[in-house]
């Protein structure tokens, strides 16, 4: 059966353990930048960094790679990222892939979810713990033709997470993400707010206390009037879903000229 929570005395959770995440901007932390001066290329923090951090104040100092690159397909994650992660031997990989697939013409939940099963056995057979994610139920504007796709995929990965006994991120049950403040102005990735929570979420799944609660209910907000809205939307058209279109068409990704931030296991220590 999947793992949601730990006790205290999992002896995972020691001084030095590492970490090691991969996957595409879900996990590189897009959305979430970290400040950066004049001239600085922007650099993603997220909810990994994030829950590397916490795992660091809670245990001392861990070893921390983050492989993660935007735009990535199931088939690169794989292919670029489980072998150098094999390699480091790491006591936890978290993994999330399969939704650049999902979201091209064609894209195949089942095959997805085959290829995510043979990835975790994989890691699972090193003696890794895998910790595993579902996706946030985002059933309206220009996911609700997709949604059923990904819910079937979401199924699979229970199921994956049941059969390895891995650790499961539900983000599906986390309605406090649904709220538009959890997502970057492209609506498609999470805003800092949004990767706070969630890092936090990933921490109490591990067993890990934390200051916060990921589910604290948000402030009441004035509703936005219908022509801001509008011009809301046309900011997207323009800024976020017409680039986003174009790369499709043309064959190109956003991370064709990214590599990973953290490629080799680091040491994060406790701040103060």
């Amino acid at each position: 059966m999947a793992r949601t929570s730990s006790d205290e005395n999992n002896p995972l959770l020691k001084r030095g353990m590492s970490l090691v995440s991969i996957g595409d901007s879900f996990t590189e932390g897009v959305g979430d930048p970290y400040p950066a001066g004049p001239g600085e290329d922007v650099v993603f923090r997220g909810w990994a960094d994030r829950l590397a951090e916490h795992l660091a104040g809670h245990l001392g100092e861990i070893e921390y790679a983050n492989l993660a690159v935007r735009g990535k397909l199931m088939r690169q994650i794989v292919t670029d990222q489980l072998r150098p992660t094999l390699d480091m031997a790491p006591d936890v990989v978290t993994i999330s892939a399969g939704g650049n697939d999902l979201l091209r013409p064609g894209g195949d939940p089942e095959r997805m979810a085959r290829i995510l099963d043979l990835t975790v056995s994989r890691l699972r057979a090193a003696g890794t713990e895998v910790v595993l994610f579902t996706g946030v139920n985002v059933s309206s504007g220009y996911m609700r033709g997709t949604i059923g796709l990904f819910a079937r995929y979401y199924m699979n990965v229970r199921a994956i997470a049941d059969r390895h006994d891995c650790y499961l991120v539900d983000q599906w049950s986390m309605d406090v993400l649904t709220d538009a403040r959890a997502w970057d102005e492209d609506r498609l990735h999470m805003s800092p707010e949004g990767h706070r929570r969630l890092s936090l979420r990933v921490a109490e799944v591990l067993g890990v206390p934390v200051p916060e609660r990921w589910d604290e209910p948000w402030p009441e907000q004035e509703p936005v009037g219908w022509a801001e809205a509008r011009r809301e939307d046309l900011t997207w058209l323009k800024d976020s879903l017409g680039p986003w279109i174009g790369r499709r068409l043309t064959g190109r990704s956003s991370g064709d000229t990214v590599t990973a931030k953290i490629p080799a296991l680091t040491t994060v220590s406790a701040r103060g």
